[in-house]
């Protein structure tokens, strides 16, 4: 019997074999993440120190700083949530909503349906305004939902969609949540230092983001950012948030800049260097350039995209520049694709998500990918890898017509 019991439970070890891991080397044209600059994984190998220490509070002090740059903000509840973006989605809402609160919840797209998700853990209602994927938020619809619902707390919705590529306006939608007494809570995890996005200007009162996107950082962290309004709210909640980890009024007391700091959790060090120096280089870039710089790259990818005949989900006026969804020929097995572009040319691009899987590509120009060289290698790799498995597409076009807007 202790024979029987020994041999039951026997664990079998398979990890002799197993050495260190060298990841090969990709271009990221995906939807997140993307490149990073070198810089930023040097930052990343600095020794590192105590998440009390002096010198690593002081780090914290400029994150903040570089935060409320990136954002346009000078919320005082600015900071980097120590997990990915999708945390900063949920530290939003178990901080803002409790049981018995209404929201009403933009969908458009996948992350949408991630917001209702959230409102319902919370115990909350979600009244919901859907539209189309690939089209942006309809004003219209969302200001007819807060007309009929009296009383909802907030208003969430997607600023840049990342499973579309569709830019909804948030300046417009925040100020319709303002108008009817609601905050706004806006996903921008696509959006941040990619397109245009004024949290002050705009009057947003909390709003979440990656470090993956164009910020060009690992992924691993959150940036989010309270208005006084929303701050206000947490603090007078009547219930506790569902969350210990993600409750604001804890994590506050660890990011305060004033006198000693409360330990609430090990913050990971070394991913905040490189959040650290990310900042700093979009920093010295300045914030308007790296628009800019996003919205050139994306004319000379639409650009060799349309010259090669493929087509685009959104309408180019509501078209974010770093994440395209592009339509997949009639005929051609888009994983196929990616998986070739991948073998044959160490080049990521992603499949899409929800209603549009199997259906689109989505190519991402974020931050350090969004340069010259890796536009005209996706479009190069496309054309040649399509051109081979006999799609109709106009061959030997895509790359001329990138290159004339970039001589332009």
């Amino acid at each position: 019997m202790n024979s029987s019991i020994q041999s039951a439970t026997t664990v079998v070890d398979n990890t002799a074999s197993i050495r260190s891991f060298h990841p090969p080397v990709r271009t990221l044209m995906g939807p997140g993440p993307s490149d990073v600059n070198p810089r930023v994984t040097a930052a990343m190998g600095a020794p590192t120190i105590g998440h009390l220490d002096p010198a690593f509070v002081g780090l914290m002090d400029e994150i903040k700083s570089l935060l409320q740059y990136a954002f346009k903000t000078r919320n005082r509840l600015t900071i980097p949530v120590s997990a990915p973006g999708s945390a900063g989605m949920e530290c939003c809402f178990v901080n803002l909503l409790e049981p018995g609160d209404k929201a009403i919840v933009c969908q458009n797209g996948v992350f949408g349906g991630r917001m209702k998700e959230n409102v319902e853990r919370c115990g909350a209602t979600a009244i919901m305004v859907q539209d189309d994927w690939g089209k942006p938020v309809d004003p219209q619809k969302v200001e007819a939902a807060l007309k009929e619902n009296p009383g909802v707390k907030l208003l969430a919705f997607v600023h840049a969609e990342t499973s579309t590529g569709a830019c909804s306006d948030a300046k417009l939608l925040t100020a319709l949540a303002h108008k009817y007494g609601a905050l706004s809570l806006v996903d921008s995890v696509t959006g941040l230092a990619g397109v245009e996005l004024d949290v002050d200007g705009w009057g947003i009162d909390a709003i979440y983001s990656g470090t993956q996107k164009c910020l060009s950082c690992p992924p691993g962290l959150s940036p989010v950012s309270f208005g006084e309004r929303a701050v206000e709210v947490i603090k007078n909640r009547k219930t506790k948030v569902q969350s210990w980890f993600l409750d604001m009024q804890l994590v506050m007391a660890y990011w305060a800049g004033e006198g000693a700091r409360t330990y609430h959790h090990t913050a990971p060090v070394n991913s905040m260097y490189g959040l650290h120096e990310s900042l700093v280089i979009l920093r010295e870039e300045g914030l308007e350039n790296s628009w800019a710089r996003h919205a050139f790259h994306h004319r000379a990818l639409a650009a060799g995209v349309e010259a090669l005949g493929l087509g685009f989900v959104v309408a180019a006026d509501a078209r974010l520049p770093q994440l395209n969804s592009i339509t997949v020929p009639e005929g051609i097995q888009e994983a196929e694709v990616r998986k070739r572009l991948l073998s044959d040319y160490n080049l990521e691009i992603g499949a899409g998500l929800g209603a549009l899987a199997g259906k689109v590509w989505r190519i991402g120009l974020m931050g350090e990918s969004a340069c010259k060289t890796n536009v005209l290698l996706c479009l190069g790799a496309l054309d040649a890898v399509l051109t081979d498995m006999g799609a109709p597409v106009n061959s030997g076009k895509a790359v001329a017509a990138a290159q004339a807007v970039y001589r332009a």
